[in-house]
């Protein structure tokens, strides 16, 4: 058998070993060419690329930032050895200062541009820039059962597209008084939020499960409203009226309070169908309660509603100690023709409605 040796172009472990005598012997651009040539044959190994970035970071190469960027990424599960340790954590804090740096540079190019934008172009353009940055990525709709073709992707949809919003808000009160008023009576239909046949297979909601730690009083029901609740909510249900919502055999329309109990965390998730929206209006939101859609997180506020994708990922939180209240009603995504509202509720309606009874 041929024996191994520092030459071999095969044996990454090796070149990396000749990479460390190099460095220790005054050599880096030795030692850089040997973990160069270990990454050819592994270009993912976490050691090769902590190696690269610290080599290049002690020569001040202007691509250590991004180097320390692909070893960060590749770190492995587990703690690791303390030497290991302590280089990474130092990596970890070049690399972030190395996109602070860029993201001042960015931002002063970006500058004329963001001053003339309005606000939903400048949260759209801040967007582009955190993407760039890789402080977020793209997320996508990805619906459990239904994709409308080329209907516009936004994890929330500007205001301006939804008029009605306004008039909700205006509601806040009166919305929020009745759902009081409801709770309070004991006549209200309270049902666990998340309820489907433990065979099948969702096990993100698993906890969540006909757990009353997230509860729903529900005004409409894919498509039946629950006259219990809706009869004793008329200002809630005059001013959901006001929203353009889908109207599908078995799935729709759908209306709820939607009640999180304190400390208790709703797993990232997606929705059925696209051409859907959602609507939260806040009706109890106690401090530090937040909703992330894709890559954007907000805090609720109580009586300021807005339009979000569901089926991009989203997930939420009530990291408080008191009850946290949403009034949730679905919608249209306002790009579908009325055609294509037709056949979406044709299609939807001719599989039996929701998915989640089957």
């Amino acid at each position: 058998m041929r024996e191994a040796s520092a030459a071999d172009p095969g044996n990454s472990a090796i070149l990396l070993r000749l990479a460390g005598i190099s460095r220790a012997a005054g050599q880096p651009d030795a030692a850089l060419d040997a973990v160069h040539r270990a990454l050819a044959l592994a270009p993912l190994d976490f050691t090769a690329l902590m190696m690269r970035a610290s080599l290049l970071d002690a020569a001040g190469d202007p691509r250590m930032g991004e180097a320390w960027g692909h070893a960060i990424a590749q770190k492995p599960a587990g703690d690791l050895p303390p030497q290991l340790a302590g280089v990474l954590a130092e990596g970890e804090r070049r690399h972030a200062a190395w996109i602070d740096q860029r993201a001042t540079r960015l931002e002063a190019a970006m500058a004329d541009a963001e001053d003339a934008a309005d606000a939903d172009e400048r949260r759209r353009i801040a967007r582009f820039r955190s993407n760039a940055l890789r402080r977020t990525r793209a997320y996508h709709s990805e619906p459990t059962h239904f994709f409308f073709p080329e209907l516009s992707e936004r994890e929330f949809h500007p205001r301006a597209r939804f008029p009605w919003l306004a008039g909700l808000e205006a509601q806040t009160d009166a919305i929020a008084a009745e759902f009081a008023a409801l709770l309070a009576s004991e006549r209200g239909e309270l049902v666990p939020y998340i309820q489907y046949p433990d065979h099948l297979p969702m096990r993100q909601w698993q906890p969540l499960n006909r757990n009353p730690d997230w509860t729903a009083i529900h005004l409409w029901k894919n498509g039946r409203r629950v006259e219990t609740n809706a009869d004793r909510c008329p200002h809630t249900m005059a001013a959901i009226e006001a929203i353009d919502q889908p109207i599908i055999a078995g799935a729709s329309p759908n209306a709820m309070f939607s009640l999180l109990a304190p400390g208790v965390a709703i797993p990232p998730h997606v929705g059925v169908s696209n051409a859907r929206l959602v609507c939260h209006l806040p009706l109890i939101v106690p401090a530090g309660c937040w909703f992330r859609v894709g890559g954007e997180t907000r805090e609720w506020r109580r009586g300021e509603a807005f339009v979000f994708d569901d089926t991009i990922e989203h997930e939420a939180a009530n990291p408080s100690s008191q009850l946290r209240v949403v009034l949730i009603v679905d919608l249209w995504h306002p790009d579908l023709t009325a055609i294509e509202r037709a056949a979406v509720a044709a299609l939807i309606g001719a599989e039996g409605g929701t998915p989640g009874s089957l």
